[in-house]
């Protein structure tokens, strides 16, 4: 008896273990690994290949590969399509790099952010939350109902998509806007 209750918890643990590890999302039809970093995760997303070409034009891999931890804020390929015509291609050029990588750090914060976080610092900001970037961009952090909105300097508003992506050295919230700084 002892031993087939024994066999019941174990199920029953790897069970739920298991149902843990299968909590993090998929995104763009790609399973993201909690054990796996920021950017081997983001290559394997058919969602975010206009954001990993951008990563690698701007020679942010190494960064966004390292120890962290980051909270990024991701922008899918229909929000830089939704971007003027020519915008993605000039901005993927060398000669604006730096105006690229200046955008891409305006979506990466230095923190690991989960969105339960999130939502406390905005309650404790009263209804709005200032999140500077590690591009030296400020945005504002708001939610409605489970929504968290990121508002970029331009009061140009990305709803949070897919929130709380686990990753190895921070996390990523799957954005529906690209953000982009004052200029």
């Amino acid at each position: 008896m002892k031993i087939a209750h024994f066999a019941t918890t174990l199920t029953a643990a790897a069970f739920f273990a298991g149902t843990a590890f299968a909590a993090n999302p998929t995104v763009g039809g790609a399973p993201m690994y909690a054990d796996k970093t920021i950017v081997e995760n983001a290559v394997n997303s058919a969602d975010h290949t206009t954001l990993v070409a951008a990563v690698k034009a701007a020679g942010l891999v190494e960064t966004l590969s390292g120890e962290g931890p980051f909270t990024v804020f991701a922008p899918t390929n229909a929000a830089f399509d939704a971007l003027p015509a020519g915008t993605v291609d000039t901005l993927l050029k060398p000669e604006s790099k730096d105006q690229l990588t200046k955008i891409l750090t305006c979506h990466v914060v230095a923190a690991d952010a989960m969105s339960n976080a999130i939502k406390g610092m905005i309650d404790d900001d009263g209804g709005k939350h200032p999140v500077p970037t590690v591009g030296g961009c400020m945005l504002q952090a708001t939610y409605d109902g489970d929504k968290i909105m990121i508002e970029d300097e331009n009061g140009n508003v990305a709803h949070v998509t897919i929130a709380d992506v686990e990753q190895s050295n921070g996390v990523i919230h799957v954005i529906d806007k690209v953000l982009l700084p004052a200029m």
